[in-house]
């Protein structure tokens, strides 16, 4: 059997015996089909929001509005989204107070040539931006306590909001479950405080921590409560296809809208596991690939299709190295991974760490899972000093897993990791 793994822009060709493949894992995403032009997607679904309530009844007599937006890390199609709902707002309310919040949550702050790029010269000329700073005490304020018992602290222009709505889309997420919805709000425009709260070593070792799991996912349950909490009111959410196209549109109550749009989604991309004793993945290729740090995405879909012990083969070039400081050190520097998660599981909620739970997920899969890296080869002294093994190609890589599993070992091959949701 012949495969085509991407990694970066290219593609890397793999040739498998036919009896030693028990599976191939693949999403549908390919398949979605538009039903029209994307903005005609994103209006028909604003014309019949869940709930009932359009945009424009609920700008009534309201003085201020609120729009948290999705940040430069989002392959969120805002060109699509924000003009629709501006105007309905204006609809409903000519002299409406919008304000544009643009949703950082833990990552740097959007520049300018970033916001032109995502939104058009137009709204960024014209429209007020704000950009929300998780590391700013002042500019957040504390609306309430969460279910897990942190404090809700979010930006004050979400807090004061009449009205506070939000865009965003919706894909598998291997901890949260799926993004979009609720997640403008948390992580979104969270203080530091609240998400570290959030990603706490007790949240991120639940079995429902996972991805496409929200019934039961503690992380899940936070973000609810947060969104409720700041009174978030109605959301626009896509999905979109591989080209990065909008083929599906939800809006309307928050919570609805949402769940509604993750159903969809789930009939794409969930796939049934087909254990192996070799397991292999991708990212994605480029950008998805850029890092180590978001290669652990890629490596989940693995690890729930691998037998215990088997090896987890990750093609990845990642062009920008580790992806964060804290999470190499942490694995650099521990005695071994079942070390490093004995020291964080006795992390308390309110000392969680930045880049904790990206550590702590790669550690969970290098307990049970042999990990092998092929990527480029100024990557390897890291790869290495991270407790993983480094490939300079596919066939070698396969070399390497038969001698840790044997010559009749199996495989299951999942082309691009972050596509599909793996249920047992």
């Amino acid at each position: 059997m012949k495969f085509q793994i991407p990694c970066g822009q290219k593609k890397l060709d793999l040739t498998l015996p036919d009896d030693k493949v028990v599976g191939v894992l693949e999403s549908n995403i390919g398949t979605m089909k538009a039903t029209g032009t994307e903005d005609e997607i994103v209006k028909a679904a604003m014309a019949k929001p869940y709930g009932g309530t359009k945009l424009s009844e609920l700008a009534k007599g309201k003085k201020t509005c609120t729009i948290i937006c999705s940040d430069h890390t989002r392959p969120v199609p805002s060109r699509h989204i924000i003009p629709f709902m501006l105007k309905e707002l204006r609809e409903g309310n000519p002299d409406i107070d919008i304000t544009l919040l643009i949703a950082t949550g833990f990552h740097r702050l959007s520049v300018e040539k970033e916001m032109r790029a995502k939104f058009g010269d137009d709204i960024v000329d014209n429209e007020k931006i704000v950009v929300h700073d998780s590391a700013n005490p002042d500019s957040n304020t504390k609306i309430g306590v969460l279910p897990s018992g942190a404090d809700c602290i979010i930006d004050k222009v979400a807090a004061n909001a009449d009205l506070l709505v939000s865009e965003g889309f919706i894909e598998p997420h291997f901890f949260a479950g799926f993004s979009g919805g609720r997640k403008s709000i948390l992580p979104g425009v969270c203080d530091r405080k609240t998400v570290m709260g959030n990603h706490c070593s007790k949240f991120i070792d639940s079995p429902y921590a996972r991805t496409g799991v929200l019934e039961g996912n503690p992380l899940h349950k936070d973000m609810v409560a947060a969104a409720k909490m700041a009174k978030l009111a109605y959301i626009v959410n896509v999905v979109i296809d591989e080209d990065k196209k909008v083929v599906a549109a939800f809006a309307g109550d928050p919570f609805e809208a949402h769940l509604s749009g993750c159903k969809f989604l789930s009939g794409y991309c969930q796939v049934k596991a087909v254990p192996a004793d070799i397991s292999i993945t991708s990212n994605g290729g480029a950008p998805l690939d850029q890092n180590m740090y978001q290669c652990v995405k890629g490596m989940t879909a693995a690890e729930a299709t691998t037998k215990e012990g088997g090896v987890i083969i990750i093609c990845a070039e990642c062009a920008d190295g580790t992806g964060g400081d804290g999470f190499y050190n942490a694995l650099k520097n521990c005695e071994s991974p079942q070390a490093l998660m004995d020291e964080i599981l006795k992390v308390p909620q309110d000392e969680t760490q930045p880049d904790q739970w990206e550590y702590q997920i790669q550690s969970r899969i290098l307990i049970h899972h042999p990990v092998i890296y092929v990527s480029r080869p100024e990557m390897k002294q890291t790869i290495e000093e991270m407790k993983m093994h480094y490939a300079p190609n596919l066939d070698e890589a396969v070399k390497m897993a038969k001698e840790i599993r044997g010559e009749d070992a199996t495989f299951t091959v999942i082309p691009n990791g972050i596509s599909v949701i793996v249920r047992a």
